[in-house]
Order: structure tokens, then sequence, then C-alpha cells
């Protein structure tokens, strides 16, 4: 408690385009490895790099989602390090002159705590290949697939502004999906299309900021938590014993829950940045700006705050419906089904969401589509159906994988004609006259045993509104 953590994100982002940042070869997640790797890609004498135009509109779009500033004039430099997976033996990136910098990013925590972010700089940059390490001739080897290699990246880095793992966590989830929303990456951190680097340090609160360790190449948001955790209780550790916290990198072993060293001490002046020869400064235009903000498409702020307007929805609930992209989209599908703002909500964040969550599925692979769940809530509303036999329709018609009428016709779930109603109100007051007299004495919690009693008559068929109108309707007439 007497310290607090400093923490700064460099988050990767992976753009869906058609091919790489800098060539024509194509890119596909999960291809045979070492097919798509061209001329450009494996850095071969006289082949010439190219920017790639739909990069730069998908950038500007990140760049203009996130509030940055977009830089009239910006350049690509030459990053050098000597790695297996990067044929050419530098990247070519940004350095000096990002595209973009000074934005920020608004995030809502569920105790309805907001927190900014601020973006430092956001540049373009191409991906390295991948090495996979293994067993082979019962020698420990290392296979290079350059199929990534060329893919084009944008890296976001944060100012330090984050405080401790949960901040980090929900950002993170801000930002994927405003990254969805804008429909220029998949964002996936399973499958690479999102990265995270974590710089994080401890310190005094109020005091100087301490030595940052970078932990790379997180690849999910349980070990950005997990990592951030470990690495902040590390450091404290190492203050508390009298030691020293030494700039370093380092990597997140998922098995052993710990950060192991990769190096130690690494500057700007490691990589030997300088401008690219073969790409030159160039001019973003004002009139190229104003054209893609104008075919922005709605941002999850924006979508919590039309929700909030126009379905009259608590803020949390907007804030939950907006945050994803195919969660909005199954939402307002179910709305226009259900005709009711409110109660799609409910039944979205509170019984769809928990399923899905606990399959560990998408919303999109659910079988109860926006159709199905919009018609058992128009179903509901008409009284057609009771809220428990909602529930079990509900229950059949994702475990089925069948539509709410047909689940009505298997099971039988079929109203109570309401004119036989009241011959069951009567035989039930015919039936418990100690229960009715202790209600004409004044104990109204008494009617609720009443209406479990018609309830089951029913088999939770009957309409609770008719229930209690009859019940209250018998009683008035007793008493008189």
């Amino acid at each position: 408690m007497n310290y607090e953590a400093v923490i700064g994100l460099e988050i990767h982002c992976q753009l869906k385009t058609k091919t790489k940042i800098f060539c024509s070869d194509p890119y596909e997640f999960g291809a045979p490895a070492n097919t798509l790797a061209g001329p450009v890609t494996l850095g071969l004498p006289g082949c010439l790099p190219v920017l790639n135009e739909k990069v730069l509109e998908m950038a500007i779009m990140a760049g203009l989602a996130l509030n940055c500033n977009i830089a009239r004039i910006t350049k690509f430099d030459r990053k050098h390090y000597f790695y297996p997976d990067l044929p050419k033996g530098y990247q070519i990136s940004q350095y000096d002159r990002p595209y973009a910098t000074n934005g920020y990013v608004e995030v809502k925590k569920p105790d309805n705590q907001t927190i900014k972010v601020r973006i430092h700089r956001i540049h373009m940059e191409e991906d390295a290949g991948k090495l996979l390490h293994s067993s082979y001739g019962g020698e420990t080897v290392s296979f290079v697939d350059l199929n990534r290699a060329g893919v084009p990246l944008l890296e976001i880095v944060t100012e330090p502004d984050l405080r401790s793992s949960e901040d980090a966590w929900y950002f993170l989830q801000t930002l994927r999906g405003i990254i969805r929303a804008l429909g220029i990456s998949e964002a996936n951190m399973e499958e690479g299309s999102l990265r995270c680097d974590a710089n994080v340090s401890v310190r005094k609160p109020g005091g100087p900021l301490g030595t940052r360790v970078e932990i790379k190449n997180l690849n999910s948001f349980k070990a950005v938590r997990n990592a951030i955790d470990y690495e902040i209780e590390r450091q404290i550790s190492v203050l508390e014993s009298g030691g020293t916290i030494i700039q370093s990198t380092v990597l997140w072993d998922a098995d052993r829950k710990e950060t192991r060293l990769m190096r130690t001490k690494e500057d700007a002046e490691d990589y030997r940045y300088f401008p690219e020869p073969d790409l030159p400064v160039f001019e973003i235009s004002p009139e190229l700006v104003e054209s893609i903000k104008n075919k922005m498409p709605e941002l999850p702020d924006q979508k919590r705050d039309r929700y909030i307007k126009e379905y009259h929805l608590p803020e949390y609930d907007a804030t939950v419906l907006s945050r994803e992209m195919e969660i909005a989209h199954y939402f307002e599908e179910t709305v226009k089904y259900s005709g009711d703002p409110k109660k799609s909500s409910n039944w979205v964040k509170d019984e769809v969401l928990g399923i899905i969550n606990k399959r560990d599925i998408s919303i999109t692979q659910f079988e109860c589509t926006p159709k199905r769940l919009g018609t058992i809530i128009k179903l509901l509303n008409e009284g057609k159906i009771t809220q428990r036999i909602a529930k079990q329709v509900f229950e059949h018609v994702y475990e089925e994988n069948l539509d709410p009428e047909e689940v009505i016709e298997k099971y039988g779930y079929k109203p109570v004609d309401s004119s036989n109603l009241k011959e069951i109100v009567d035989k039930i007051f015919e039936k418990f006259p100690e229960q009715v007299q202790q209600i004409l004495n004044g104990k109204d919690k008494v009617k609720g045993f009443l209406v479990g009693q018609i309830m089951k008559e029913t088999r939770g068929q009957a309409p609770p509104q008719e229930v209690n109108k009859l019940i209250d309707e018998k009683i008035q007439s007793l008493k008189k």
C-alpha cells in the first residue's frame, strides 16, 4: 500500500488489408508457412517498397477515433536489428515524425469511474515473421515462418496513465471495441492481430517515476492482467529488500506465472534509426483527413450515448451493450423484433452474455439469434407466455437450436385461456379457505401463496397480471 504502479502500454494492431504494407503479397492467418512471402518481404536485392494506400486510410481513421492530431508531414524510418524472422535486417517503421500524436481514450469502468488515458503517438510499421521453437530429431531447433513479415501494423503508445492491471484490462477492452467498430482489424489477441507490451514501474505515491521494466508480447487479456500484477509485486519486493530495479525487457511465462529476463537496458540509439531512403517524406492533406472523417462509422461511445437517448437505457446497460460491435449489432437486431429496448437490454446483458461467456463462444455463434430472442420477448409482452416459461423456452432454443414457436409446440407451453382462469381462481379459493380469511383480515402477504397455487395449477402458464387481477376482484367481492 506504500507504492503505486505506473503503467504505459504499447499496442500492436494488425490491419485487415488484402495485401502487405509495402508490397502486393497477400496475407491470411493460418496459411501454410512461407507461402506468402515475395521478393520485397524477403528483402531481395533491387526490390523497392511502395506504401499501401489502404494502410494510410485505416491508420488515419484510427488516429481520428483516438482523438489524435494527424500530422501534415510524416515519413518512414529504418529500425535496425538482426533477427531470423526479419530478412532485411531492419524494420520499416516511424521514429521522429509519426503520423498521429497527442490523443486520448476515455474508459468507462463498471463502478461508473471514468479514466482518461492519453495516447502519446501512433505510427505505422511492418510486422516481423514468426519463430516456432521445437524439438526435431532429438535437437532443439527453431523454424521461421515469414508469412507475417511485412503485414501492416499500427503501434499505439500510451502515456503512463494507468495505475493497475484492472485499468489496463479495461483500456484494452475499450480500445479493441473502437478498432473493431472501425472495421480495420480483427483485433484478436489469440491470433496475434492485437498484441500488447506493458511498461511497468512502481514508486512512492507522488514521488518521481521509478525504473521501468517492459513486458513483451502479451497475447491475451488474462496475460496482461497476470503479468502486470506479478511485475508490480516483484518490483515492490526488490525495493523493500534494499535492491535496485534494472531497466530491462522481460517475457511473461504463462505456465510458471512469472516474468523472465530477455535483455537489459535498451534505448532508441540501439536501433540506429535513420530515414528510409526508398520511401520519401510525404504529406497527408487536410482534404484526405476530412474525407476519411466523414466516412467514419459510429464508435462505441457514440452508440452508448445514442442508446441512452433513443432507448432510454441506464448508462451501465448502454456501456455494456455498446462496447463490442457484435454485441451492439445483436442487441439492435433483437430490438427490431421485440419492439422493447429495455427488456431486450436485460435479456442480452443478463442472459445471453452470461451464457456465451460461460461457453467461451462469440455472440455470432449463439444459437438463440436476435430474431429468436426478439420473438420470445414479444410473446412475453403479449401475455402469450409467462416470464418463467419465457426462460424455459429460451433454454430450449439455444440447447436444441429450435425456433421459439417450435419449442412452445413441442413442450406444450401454451397460454391458459383467460376464460378458464376465473374457474381455476374460484377452485383455489374454495380449496384454501383459511388463507382467504387471512387476506380478508388484512394479511396481504398471504396473497402470494394463492398466486403460487394458481400458477402451480396452470403449470406456470397463466399470465401473472391476469392472475393478480382476478384474485383482487375475488377478494373485493367477498368483502362486500
